[in-house]
């Protein structure tokens, strides 16, 4: 049981790291794994629902060390290696990044479990899923010419207007990434600067998004499983988490250095049929093969 579970483990840490950083959604991928891979952490069946969900947003935590690790000089305000001036981009950065996060931070809060429960169905995802894919592929169609090269040429508006866009990641099966892509690109920015400034949003969206179901895990645990657990994760669940966060931050630190390296020569267009493919997909699987 424990080698199945750390193997399981494993494979969702791989899906995580992939997903969260290309434009593809990473629930529309967890939909199907949802299906074939149940996580057996306890004897009671609500107890491995309630752990898996909370897992999936664990693990995002070491996909957002492994941003915060490859670009630890970038977003340190404070390297003494930097000049002053330099310093001062970095601060400035760091409150686009902030301003950014403001939209979908206020939705996320006030409404996010509502979206879920409304909007959490096959059909949605795979509709959001085909939608975007062809968004990327008409934008990149539309040969737009970048002004924004640097995050220096990037004005507070444009950051808040990008942060908007994030909001409609809350949608299942848009992709943060997919959103706040498309918004930078479509805005003005290069794909290089749209990949780096989505990436930067992550911080603060998946860690607020991470401690307020950590949070509401072990409020509820408490609730539901005192009387069972002495500790908020047995040494199983402890094992898994660990496993997942390790592989998603291995796995993140490559895909981020794929991706910055693949559009520097090409463009999003394969991210935008890879998702109209998934998107169908999922409607072959759920409307026909599961019916």
């Amino acid at each position: 049981m424990v080698i199945y579970e750390i193997l399981k483990s494993i494979l969702m840490g791989i899906v995580q790291g992939i997903t969260e950083w290309l434009p593809i959604s990473s629930t529309g991928h967890m939909l199907l794994f949802d299906e074939f891979i149940h996580m057996t952490v306890s004897t009671v069946q609500e107890r491995n629902k309630d752990f898996f969900d909370f897992f999936k947003v664990f693990i995002q935590l070491g996909s957002i060390l492994a941003v915060l690790v490859l670009y630890f000089r970038k977003l340190n305000p404070f390297s003494r290696k930097k000049s002053a001036e330099e310093r001062g981009q970095t601060l400035s950065l760091w409150l686009k990044v902030l301003i950014a996060s403001v939209p979908a931070g206020i939705v996320g809060v006030l409404f996010d479990d509502a979206i879920d429960g409304v909007l959490s169905t096959p059909y949605v995802i795979a509709a959001t899923l085909i939608l975007y894919g062809f968004l990327f592929l008409w934008l990149e169609n539309s040969k737009r010419q970048p002004r924004i090269h640097n995050f220096s040429q990037m004005d507070y508006k444009t950051a808040l207007l990008i942060g908007a866009c994030q909001m409609l990641a809350l949608i299942p099966g848009t992709s943060r990434s997919g959103a706040t892509i498309l918004g930078a690109v479509f805005l003005g920015a290069s794909r290089y600067v749209a990949a780096e400034f989505s990436f930067f949003m992550a911080i603060p969206a998946m860690l607020g998004g991470s401690a307020i179901r950590l949070l509401k895990f072990a409020l509820e645990s408490g609730e539901k499983y005192g009387s069972q657990y002495s500790a908020l994760f047995s040494g199983l669940e402890w094992a898994v988490l660990l496993t997942g966060f390790v592989v998603a931050f291995l796995v993140s630190m490559a895909v981020i250095r794929f991706l910055i390296s693949f559009i520097k020569k090409h463009d999003f267009k394969p991210f935008g049929y890879y998702r109209i493919a998934l998107g169908v997909l999922v409607v072959i699987y759920f409307g026909f093969i599961m019916r």
